[in-house]
């Protein structure tokens, strides 16, 4: 029988294990040691971030966004309902309540269309998501933002080396959240960064960022002693962690290249089930694909089920993903009773492949024919 194929298998570049043996060595394997300033110098000088500060989780990357955006009980948040929970918990521990969107015909992605009707006085924040790495339309939510006078979170977990007309994600709100769980293309095995955008919330993110302390102002002289002086708790990842990032970041245009082919390749053989109503990822021309993840849309619930079925038969392991936040056992009463039939769309529907650094051609290839075959025996 085939060896089984794992939805997802976290990728060694080569250096991590010497970097972290590194970190160890210098004697400073806490907080912001030269392996994690390595890291910020990175994303600040080769992707256009103007600061990033590593969190240990892109969950605490958005626990500070919502911190600096003062989020007080009451104030409303307007996300998308098909993403993961921390883009919610994260306002919801501030006391906000959340106003769900849907996601578009086209994509997962928040409905720019149906985003205005959403905003009352006492709406703060949009988080729009980066589903699978491909951009959100920007341009008109920041548009809408700006005249509402509304702050901007991308939450761009998914989507590193991705664009928006030219624009690295996580650039163009006030502030962003990334994820480098053993899961996204660039890894720690947990891990995350706060990406900063509006100078106005440069100084208070560093407070936040280490237990309401200006501690990093103390160890840049820019202050003789440090205390506690805001809100704050210890987001700031171990050095180790950010010394296995520095190997992953070293790899980075390899690591892309390779899953954005296995992406195309996906792409190319499965295009044809679109004849029969079988939905593939849609990347808008204002957006890039960064290989984070390939998926179908099925025309059913009961298909997908079938199709993760067979496929499991066939040692393979495709997975669902998300559940609709509106309909969630904890949100849901406090939902205001809106249907929103995309986002369900794609809970009920959608079904991610296997996509990781090593997944071999001849791997790809039994999975494609795997799912040919399933649609062949359907006689669909």
């Amino acid at each position: 029988m085939d060896s089984s194929i794992p939805f997802n298998k976290p990728y060694l570049s080569g250096n991590e294990t010497r970097y972290i043996e590194e970190a160890v060595l210098s004697g400073k394997i806490s907080g912001d040691g030269m392996f994690t300033k390595r890291c910020h110098q990175f994303f600040e000088q080769q992707l256009g971030f103007k600061k990033v500060l590593l969190t240990t989780s892109c969950t605490d990357a958005l626990e500070m966004a919502a911190l600096l955006l003062d989020i007080k009980p009451g104030d409303e948040v307007i996300m998308p309902s098909y993403t993961f929970v921390s883009t919610s918990n994260a306002f919801v521990l501030r006391g906000a309540h959340i106003v769900f969107a849907d996601s578009t015909a086209e994509n997962p992605n928040l409905d720019p269309a149906r985003l205005e009707s959403l905003i009352t006085a006492r709406t703060r924040a949009i988080v729009p998501v980066h589903y699978a790495g491909i951009a959100c339309d920007m341009d008109p939510i920041m548009e809408i933002a700006n005249r509402h006078n509304l702050f901007v979170v991308e939450d761009a977990a998914q989507a590193i080396d991705s664009y928006y007309k030219g624009k690295a994600l996580g650039t163009i709100g006030h502030l962003a959240a990334f994820s480098f769980h053993e899961t996204k293309n660039i890894i720690s095995g947990e891990g995350g960064m706060l990406a900063i955008n509006d100078e106005r919330f440069a100084a208070r993110a560093e407070i936040i960022r280490e237990k309401g302390t200006n501690r990093s102002s103390f160890f840049r002289g820019e202050v003789d002693k440090y205390g506690w002086v805001d809100h704050g708790s210890s987001f700031l990842p171990s050095d180790i962690i950010a010394a296995f990032l520095w190997a992953q970041l070293e790899n980075l245009r390899d690591i892309q290249t390779k899953r954005v082919a296995i992406w195309e390749r996906y792409y190319r053989a499965l295009e044809p089930l679109v004849a029969i109503g079988v939905e593939m990822p849609y990347v808008p021309d204002f957006a890039t694909k960064n290989g984070h993840m390939f998926y179908l849309v099925c025309r059913s619930l009961a298909e997908r089920t079938a199709l993760i079925e067979y496929m499991k038969s066939q040692n393979i392991n495709p997975v669902f993903h998300y559940l609709s936040l509106h309909t969630s056992p904890f949100y849901f009463e406090n939902h205001d009773g809106r249907v929103l039939p995309w986002a369900d769309h794609y809970t009920d529907c959608l079904i991610r492949l296997p996509l990781y650094y090593e997944l071999s051609t001849a791997q790809q290839t039994r999975i494609m024919d795997a799912i040919l075959s399933f649609y062949k025996q359907t006689g669909s």
